[in-house]
């Protein structure tokens, strides 16, 4: 598989959490090289860190990869999300190498311009009620574990990471719809700032999605997934999935008729 890369998105890493897939994402952050990584939103859960920490050696051993790519060549671009919100008052600034902005343009190197963010500015247009958000916040914490469990079974039997998340998502009438509403406003947005497309993470659903010409991109998560979005020199967009088994699962579509969810092509 391909490693090296112009650049690299990834977003909703949540360190600070027991969901975290820290050794999947250190083993990422290591093997790869790459020009410029977007840090695209959630990387440390501040939010959930005010309820309970979990910042074990692993999450440490992250942060100091992440510095240590700053230091020696990586331009790191840190975009916060709403778990990391905190963060957003030193937009403009550089902190250890690391740039902080609130939002980012991206050119990429076939001269396409996307623009990046975390993506929580749409929770509004997608209208979740409040109600539906708790109850899904309390489900959603349950499949976690459930899923950090299944998991763990895997681990035992020799069998390589499975995402419970993304088999639901991609099954269940309710989150397709939201998923569907989400990439419609990110689309919406881009075409309104007459761009080639969006960038994005926060929903932790990795995908893609063109649409008169527009091109939506998903990075996906390191809770459930364990996704990134790669831009190889030439610009040609990918995403992979890194655990035991490492997979490119989908490269951008070309047309209007590409069908398919990367994440259902995960291995099982």
């Amino acid at each position: 598989m391909q490693t090296t890369f112009r650049t690299v998105f990834i977003s909703d890493v949540h360190l600070g959490t027991k969901a975290c897939q820290a050794a999947h994402l250190l083993d990422f952050l290591t093997t790869i090289k790459t020009d410029t990584l977007y840090l695209v939103g959630d990387i440390i859960d501040l939010q959930e860190m005010r309820r309970k920490a979990h910042f074990i050696d692993l999450h440490y051993r992250i942060v100091e990869r992440i510095l240590y790519m700053a230091k020696n060549g990586t331009q790191v671009i840190y975009i916060p999300g709403n778990h990391d919100a905190f963060f957003r008052q030193f937009t403009g600034q550089t902190l250890s190498g690391i740039e902080i902005r609130l939002n980012a343009r991206h050119t990429t190197a076939d001269g396409r311009h996307f623009h990046v963010s975390h993506g929580d500015e749409f929770d509004q247009m997608v209208k979740i009620s409040p109600l539906m958000l708790a109850i899904g916040d309390r489900a959603h914490g349950a499949m976690l574990s459930l899923n950090q469990w299944i998991n763990g079974v895997r681990r035992f039997i020799r069998l390589p990471y499975w995402s419970l998340a993304g088999y639901l998502k991609s099954h269940i009438g309710k989150a397709k719809e939201f998923i569907h509403r989400f990439e419609t406003a990110a689309l919406k947005s881009a075409k309104s700032k007459h761009l080639d497309g969006y960038i994005c993470g926060h929903i932790h659903f990795a995908s893609f999605l063109l649409k008169e010409g527009t091109l939506y991109c998903n990075d996906g998560d390191w809770v459930e997934h364990c996704t990134a979005l790669t831009e190889s020199k030439t610009g040609e967009l990918n995403l992979l999935h890194w655990s035991e088994q490492p997979k490119h699962l989908a490269t951008e579509p070309q047309d209007e008729q590409w069908q398919g969810n990367p994440l259902s092509r995960q291995p099982n």
